[in-house]
């Protein structure tokens, strides 16, 4: 229990309690389950005091000094500790629910496994402070300084850390999913594991920052600088990247291996596992040697012609991918009909009823010449007069291939669609010259 003594000084308020330290420099306050709610203590000398599971409810200790001093379990919730000096203080177990902590010093200080839920620690000094597995979820840390806090497993989630300094911070596994951390400084920091679905990293600083294993899902990564980050084992969904993010030396190997780097980290978890996966390897093989592209149009009359297309494909064993196009193109089938046209040996256009089809060769065409393109169209519809555009390109077989019904081309595709596409192939194959 708290010394009586002491109890009934500081009780006087801050001044006389200061007064009374001045005169006794040498003696540890006893301040143990002290009943201080409401306290008016702001610029007391509280350093090194034994505070422990005191009751500070609702008390003004801004500018007071409890460096050192032993909090585990105190009760501080709702008190103004703005611009304390809490270095190296033991908060364990204590209660800081909607606490003020604004521009607190807390260097050092010990929050482990606390609730700091709806504090309040804008540009507080978190350096090197121990926060492991502390509920940190929507805490306002706007420009708070976190240099080599270890924060690993720290619920982060929908927490506001805009302009804050996590230079060298310990994140591992920690939950930073709908945080904002828009102009943050991570260089160094320690992720791996880290929950950064819906992140808001716009212009953060992630250089040297290890990324491995953590989980980037529509993470905003506009304007960051990720120069020399180590991303093995992440996951990467959606990301969004705009010019101005630094994606240079991007290291994706694991550190016990040779450093391999890129410059994006959106294929970096495709290009390691091109390397190190042989059966990876073996599928872009055979996507290359027998992908056939097929464009057209699932309309009720249209879709029984492309399923037989499709299955006569298989049968001479080839991968069939089908695009159908069922309105007017737009950006997006643009840039998916094109991923797919470039994987692609090559490609077969159904013309019939498929207007949306001819725009979509009008992009991909011009720009892929290594790419046998085969038409045909229905013999009683309207052959488009933008074929003409196309006949210009020798990539693309001459004249469009006529038929008239499923069975007439099933039984001749062999010499009218699969032997002229293939033949086509092998001369845009042959080198020059």
């Amino acid at each position: 229990m708290a010394d009586e003594e002491h109890l009934k000084i500081i009780r006087q308020g801050a001044a006389a309690w200061n007064d009374w330290r001045k005169k006794n420099p040498e003696l540890i306050p006893d301040l143990r389950n002290a009943d201080l709610r409401g306290s008016g203590l702001s610029g007391a000398d509280l350093s090194g005091a034994d505070l422990s599971g005191a009751d500070l409810s609702g008390a003004d200790l801004s500018g007071a000094d409890l460096s050192g001093a032993n909090l585990v379990g105190a009760h501080l919730t709702t008190a103004d500790l703005s611009g304390t000096d809490l270095r190296g203080a033991d908060l364990r177990e204590s209660s800081l629910f909607e606490a003020n902590l604004t521009e607190a010093n807390l260097i050092g200080a010990n929050l482990a496994n606390l609730s700091l839920l709806k504090t309040y620690l804008n540009g507080a000094n978190l350096s090197r402070a121990t926060l492991t597995a502390a509920t940190l979820s929507g805490a306002m840390l706007f420009n708070a300084n976190l240099e080599g806090a270890n924060l690993n497993g720290a619920d982060l989630s929908v927490a506001h850390l805009n302009g804050a300094n996590l230079r060298g911070a310990k994140l591992i596994l920690s939950d930073l999913s709908q945080a904002e951390l828009v102009g943050a400084d991570l260089t160094g920091a320690k992720l791996y594991g880290a929950d950064l679905r819906w992140t808001d990293l716009s212009k953060a600083i992630l250089n040297e920052a290890d990324l491995g294993g953590t989980l980037l899902l529509k993470t905003n990564l506009s304007g960051a600088s990720l120069l020399g980050s180590h991303v093995y084992g992440a996951s990467v969904w959606d990301i969004k990247v705009d010019d101005q993010t630094n994606q240079h030396n991007i290291i994706i190997t694991p550190d016990d291996q040779a450093a391999i780097n890129l410059d994006n980290i959106e294929v970096a978890q495709f290009i390691y596992l091109l390397l190190d996966n042989r059966a990876i390897r073996k599928v872009i093989d055979t996507i290359t040697s027998k992908a056939v592209l097929i464009l057209g149009r699932f309309s009720e009359e249209r879709t029984p012609v492309l399923d037989a297309l499709r299955e006569e494909l298989r049968k001479h064993d080839y991968l069939p991918i089908m695009f159908d196009f069922q309105s007017e193109a737009n950006r997006s089938t643009v840039e998916t009909v094109t991923t797919l046209a470039r994987m692609a040996k090559f490609v077969v256009a159904d013309l019939t009823d498929a207007r949306s089809v001819l725009q979509e060769l009008q992009a991909i065409v011009p720009d892929l010449p290594s790419l046998a393109v085969r038409l045909m169209i229905k013999r009683s519809a309207h052959e488009y007069g933008m074929l003409d555009f196309f006949r210009k390109y020798p990539w693309v077989i001459k004249g469009a291939y006529e038929y008239e019904s499923v069975e007439e081309l099933i039984a001749s595709i062999q010499e009218n669609v699969i032997g002229p596409a293939e033949a086509k192939a092998r001369e845009l194959r042959q080198p020059c010259g």
